[in-house]
Formats: structure tokens, C-alpha cells, sequence
């Protein structure tokens, strides 16, 4: 049975896991419970359900366990890949705006909308989210949550209750946060000096999503201002029409001018306009990380998520860096909220998990003095995180070097114990996963000698 996710997700020694499909999985995919409250998709060798509801499948009760090894009715790897690439999704959105004309001239005519009549147009578009039963909002952890139990699994078959793997950040911080800008017309454009001048003065810097065609000029200027200040500069689609992923071969001729922007930028980072996405479309994009994938997409035109909070790698090796948290235009113009508490919610349940905290700040929509001042308290929100819990505020282009590096470690025993070994190893920490009747604690070590 593939292990690789829980490796990847944990970087623990391969022995310490043992698990089997028990049976041959059964029939077409669909939903099915691991647990009482953990929803995932895929195939069982007993049966699931095409549409969430509560009468689900429980896997948890047909789990058996021979010596050290671990009898699953379903394929873990399967199941994460399903949520991470969003497969639950309903390819045939019933919804009005997604029919091709309808959404082609909505993205031809979108720029001349004033803000009131495309919230207009939004609000009647996502009517009824609040309702949608998965994934879980604010925040949806199923896949670190299967990940979990399917540790606790492994080290009550070995009757350990301490196993060792490699921290999830560098120099133990507990999780980790990245602040993101998406600069979407000339307004925000023109705005970027002053938006930088905010983020400097709480001694936080942050990366540009740059749109290289049709929207505004982007001079050789205004990308040597934002390197010089020491921020990334990534790119955001091609004209930002909502159309990207609408045809394969036209995904193609476009990918081709994509990545000649990122060249020409130096761009590491991808975003795609209005967050729309095809997993398996990635490959042809040549980036080494991708933020277009939210956690919980809900208030977002393609409905879906990945289910998790860390960061993991595309088909294609490409890593994803999801969307964690509501973005602003969201929270100010759909919800109509001017306040912290979505995003502070969202930074408990996300801390809880040791994930990963990103946020997405339009200078488009933080001009205004109202929308401004929510802003400058999300920037005082993320220091206080860093202070007094340990958060690696970090550029994307860290998190993806970092992440890369730690995909390369090896957790290796000597005498004195566990040891990590790769290029990066002196930022890594030991850490061990405890059991806590059926629950993880997590310890971490002190730095490993060099």
C-alpha cells in the first residue's frame, strides 16, 4: 500500500508504518466516515455514498489489526489525493455563471462593473454556502485529521506511544504564516508603494501577484521597487479573466506566455485569477509552488478545497501553498464584516493544527480608510502570533524552500538518539508524536549538535 502521504506529511521513520488494503475496494467513489465527524472520499471494500449526508459508512469500525500490521477497508493514499485534489467535486456545477458564455462575458464586461453591482452579482451567485455541509467551514483539516488517526493506528499496532519524525517548521516554530497581495486593476497597481509602507512599518514583508497582460502596464520600475524593498514578486494568470482554465489547448498557448512572465520576473510563485484551478492542468506550468488552491473555497466562483492546512506537492512535484483563511474582498464585500474575528477564528483553529496561516490582501480593496484599519489590525494580529506563539512569518518563496528541504531529510537513529540528515537539517528539529489515549500530542527537541 502507497505510504507516501503520511511519509511526506510526517517524515518518520517507514518502519514504524505498516498498513494493508484489506479487501478489494469496491465499486465507483464516493463518501464514507473515518471516525464519527471525519468525512473522506474514495472507494471501500463495503460501500459509500455519492452525496454527504448523515448516514455515512464508518471505516473506523472495519479496521483490524494483525501483529504490527494495520487492516484498512480503504487506500489512505487515495483518499488524501481525493481531497487534496479537490476529485469529491461535482465536475457538472449546476450553477448559472458557469455555463461558457454566461462566464465568458462576465469576465469581458467584469472590469467596467462598479464594486456594488458585481456584489450584486456575487451575492445572488453564492446564495446558499453557508449550508454547504463539506467541506467544514471556516477552517476544514479532514486531511490532516485522517493523516492523524492513521498514526495513532500505526503506534497502537507497534504499542508505542512515542514516535519520532521531522517538525513541521524550521527552528520549532509552531506554524507558520504568509501574507499575500493580489494586485488585480490600475488602482491597486498604484497603490503597491503605499500598501509596502504599511506592510514595513510592522516589519512584515509579503509577495505581489502580478497580472502580466491587458490589465495595466507592468514597468521594469515597479518590480525593481518591490525586489529592492526585499518582497516577491509572483504571477497571477495572464489577463485575469476567469477564462484560464476554461479550455485544455487553450490552456496551453496560454501556460506557454505564462511561464515566459515568470522568467522574465523571476517569478518561483503562480496564483491564478480568481482562484480558479485544475490540479492536473499545473504540469504544464512552470513554477515551483502554487497558491490558487483554497482550504475551504465556499465564497470562491469554483466551489471545493483541499481539505488541509500544510502545504503538499501537486502531481507534477509543483507545492501547493493553499489559501487558509477568507480573503478581504470576501470578508468586506460578501460578508460585509470589518473585523477580526473570521481571521482570528480561523488563526485558532489553524494554530491548533501547527498549519499553515495564509492570508490574501488586495491593495484594490484596502484604499479605503474603513477597510485600511481592519488591515493594519490583521498585520498586529500576525505579530502577535509570531511573539507569543511562535509563528514563522516567512515570504512563500521560504515556505517552498523550506518545505522542499524537509521533503529531503532523513530521520536516522545513532546512540544518542534520533538525527536529521540533508542540506537544511541545522534549522530542522526532532520532534515525537505521543499518544494521548486516542489522541497526538506533539513534543519537539531541543537543536540537534552539528
Amino acid at each position: 500500500m502507497n505510504k507516501q502521504p503520511l511519509l511526506e506529511y510526517y517524515r518518520c521513520p517507514e518502519e514504524f508504518l505498516d498498513f494493508c488494503v484489506a479487501e478489494p475496494l469496491q465499486g465507483a467513489r464516493g463518501y464514507f466516515h473515518f471516525g464519527p465527524d471525519l468525512t473522506c472520499y474514495g472507494q471501500t471494500s463495503c460501500y459509500t455514498c455519492p452525496t454527504v449526508n448523515d448516514h455515512l459508512f464508518d471505516a473506523s469500525e472495519h479496521v483490524r489489526r494483525h501483529g504490527h500490521t494495520s487492516f484498512l477497508p480503504f487506500d489512505p493514499a487515495q483518499a488524501v489525493d481525493n481531497l487534496r485534489y479537490e476529485r469529491y467535486a461535482d465536475p457538472s456545477d449546476p450553477r448559472w455563471m458557469e455555463q461558457v458564455w454566461i462566464k465568458k462575458t462576465y469576465y469581458l464586461l467584469r472590469p467596467f462593473f462598479p464594486v456594488a453591482l458585481r456584489k450584486h452579482f456575487q451575492k445572488v451567485y453564492l446564495r446558499g454556502w453557508e449550508t454547504i455541509p463539506f467541506p467544514a467551514w471556516p477552517v476544514d483539516r479532514s486531511v490532516d485529521r485522517l493523516l492523524e488517526k492513521l498514526l495513532v493506528l500505526a503506534m497502537q499496532a507497534r504499542q508505542t506511544d512515542r514516535l519520532p519524525f521531522i517538525w513541521f517548521w524550521p527552528e520549532g516554530h509552531a506554524a507558520c504564516a504568509i501574507l499575500t497581495h493580489d494586485v488585480e486593476a490600475p488602482a491597486g497597481r498604484d497603490f503597491t508603494s503605499r500598501l509596502m509602507d504599511i506592510d514595513d512599518a510592522f516589519g512584515i514583508k509579503a509577495s505581489f501577484q502580478i497580472v502580466p497582460e491587458k490589465r495595466y502596464a507592468v514597468a521594469a520600475a515597479y518590480l525593481d521597487a518591490m525586489r529592492q524593498r526585499g518582497f516577491e514578486i509572483n504571477v497571477q494568470g495572464l489577463d485575469h479573466d476567469g477564462n484560464l482554465f476554461g479550455d485544455h489547448e487553450a490552456f496551453l498557448r496560454h501556460a506557454q506566455k505564462i511561464n515566459h512572465y515568470a522568467k522574465q520576473f523571476g517569478a518561483l510563485g503562480f496564483r491564478s485569477p480568481i482562484m480558479y484551478r485544475k490540479a492536473d492542468w499545473f504540469k504544464y506550468l512552470c513554477f515551483s509552488y502554487d497558491m490558487s488552491v483554497p482550504n475551504v473555497a465556499h465564497l470562491e466562483p469554483q466551489r471545493g478545497g483541499c481539505c488541509t492546512v500544510m502545504p503538499y506537492f501537486l502531481p507534477d512535484g509543483m507545492l501547493e501553498l493553499p489559501l487558509t483563511t477568507i480573503q478581504d474582498y470576501s470578508l468586506f464585500h460578501i460578508l460585509k464584516e470589518y473585523s477580526l474575528a473570521l481571521w482570528r477564528q480561523q488563526s485558532r483553529l489553524i494554530l491548533d493544527g501547527h498549519g499553515l496561516l495564509s492570508f490574501t490582501i488586495h491593495p484594490d480593496y484596502v484604499r479605503q480608510h474603513r477597510a485600511q484599519e481592519v488591515y493594519k489590525g490583521l498585520l498586529e494580529e500576525i505579530n502577535r502570533l509570531r511573539s507569543d506563539h511562535g509563528v514563522w512569518v516567512a515570504l512563500p518563496r521560504e515556505v517552498d524552500r523550506w518545505w522542499r528541504e524537509r521533503s529531503e531529510m532523513e530521520l536516522v537513529a545513532d546512540r544518542a538518539g534520533w538525527k536529521i540528515k540533508g542540506p537544511g537539517s541545522e534549522r530542522a528539529r526532532v520532534a515525537y508524536a505521543r499518544l494521548d489515549g486516542d489522541r497526538l500530542v506533539y513534543e519537539i527537541d531541543a537543536p540537534q549538535s552539528v
